[in-house]
């Protein structure tokens, strides 16, 4: 389902240049939950930038369902990520002006995949029934986050990738948001692949990896 290839990014800097990701090679199967692991600046968001199509790598390769994304234009990279990719950030990045329900709904309309009986089916597994109608302001952090959940699988990727989920939520409410991501995933059918500095969160999925100084390393 995903495989890269000797990948590395570099970065300007100040102080000259930076090596951020330096021959990076992994794969991913279908359905597969995977740990990437690693401190603050290791390389772990770029990594996932690079994955999703948000940018492109100096090298090395990155084929995505039997795609190689790493050299397409910005357009069709876009084209990917909303046919085929799930994100879900730290920050929710929900929009304000929209209600939960038009959040959630998002993607899957954009794609052209709204299924309403999914969407309803999601909403109630998020605990989110009878908040259908506020707005995100009105919401704790566990609820928007649960939203942007709700908006990446709106669409059924088959791919998602998550950059510290749970990084603005307090432990209790951030184990339930992540064990709820993985049961979903699942039902989905889908490739989570989520970077985490916590190892007691990493030991929730199938494989780990760990990520230092752009270099991948066994968990």
């Amino acid at each position: 389902m995903l495989s890269v290839t000797d990948l590395t990014k570099t970065y300007d800097s100040s102080e000259g240049p930076v090596d951020v990701l330096r021959a990076v090679s992994l794969s991913a199967a279908a359905g597969e939950t995977l740990a990437l692991t690693g401190e603050s600046g290791s390389g772990k968001s770029t990594l996932l930038h690079l994955i999703g199509g948000l940018d492109r790598p100096d090298s090395g390769e990155i084929r995505l369902f039997g795609q190689e994304i790493g050299t397409l234009g910005d357009a069709a990279r876009a084209k990917v990520r909303r046919e085929s990719v799930g994100l879900v950030f730290q920050q929710f990045n929900l929009v304000p002006s929209l209600t939960v329900a038009q959040n959630i709904a998002l993607q899957a309309r954009l794609s052209g995949r709204a299924d309403a009986g999914w969407i309803a089916d999601l909403t109630d597994r998020l605990g989110l029934n009878g908040l259908e109608q506020r707005y995100p302001e009105q919401l704790s952090g566990g609820q928007q986050q649960r939203v942007a959940i709700g908006r990446t699988l709106a669409n059924r990727p088959g791919l998602i990738l998550a950059d510290e989920p749970t990084g603005n939520l307090d432990e209790d409410t951030g184990d339930s948001v992540m064990t709820l991501m993985l049961d979903l995933a699942e039902t989905a059918g889908a490739t989570l692949i989520m970077a985490t500095h916590s190892q007691r969160l990493a030991k929730h999925f199938a494989r780990r990896i760990h990520l230092r100084r752009g270099q991948l390393e066994a968990a």
